[in-house]
């Protein structure tokens, strides 16, 4: 007979049971049964909002369901949410916008890069886990290595120094023995 591809506990039980009229040991007929649970793929489009706005659609068609209330049993916790903001998808493209203005980024003038608020903000829309820059260290040179070799000036038309300039200079890198100054101060 063949096994109930579903993940609800019925099913479990019953291929479980199936398995154990099979003549398999039950510890081996609960492996198959999980190991078939497990195979079950989610709905395509799935997700904590998509199941939340499907059961207000079904309730608005009259299902005679009804939505749990914060904090009950089964009703998503501040965790599952979370969770599911980290795993949307993103408006245009997955890009996330800082802004200098709300202090998420430093101006050039500052030495560019971004503001432990703008690395907040990256890391909980992102599920990153970017760090503020390190002064010496395994980060510090992968970081040094990376940047310099980056292609672009260090200074643009007008003669001021690049993001790339000042990200290099906040990062304390050295070029050729001696760290690289460049007067981002006294424009």
């Amino acid at each position: 007979m063949p096994l109930i591809k579903s993940k609800s506990k019925e099913a479990f039980s019953k291929n479980v049971s199936a398995e154990i009229q099979a003549g398999k040991p039950p510890k081996q007929a609960v492996a198959i049964a999980y190991s078939v649970k497990r195979s079950v793929k989610k709905k395509d489009g799935g997700g904590l909002y998509a199941n939340i706005h499907a059961k207000q659609e079904r309730i608005a068609h009259g299902s005679g369901e009804h939505m749990r209330k914060p904090g009950s049993k089964g009703a998503p916790t501040k965790q599952d949410f979370i969770d599911s903001a980290k795993t949307a998808k993103k408006a245009k493209g997955g890009e996330v916008h800082l802004s200098i203005k709300k202090g998420e980024k430093q101006p050039t003038s500052k030495g560019a890069g971004l503001t432990q608020k703008g690395r907040d903000k990256y890391n909980r829309e992102t599920g990153s886990h970017l760090q503020a820059p390190q002064p010496k260290g395994s980060r510090h040179n992968s970081f040094c290595a990376r940047m310099s070799g980056m292609p672009g000036p260090m200074k643009d038309e007008k003669g001021k120094p690049t993001r790339k300039a000042a990200s290099l200079e906040r990062w304390h890198c050295k070029t050729g023995g001696k760290i690289k100054k460049y007067d981002i101060k006294g424009w």
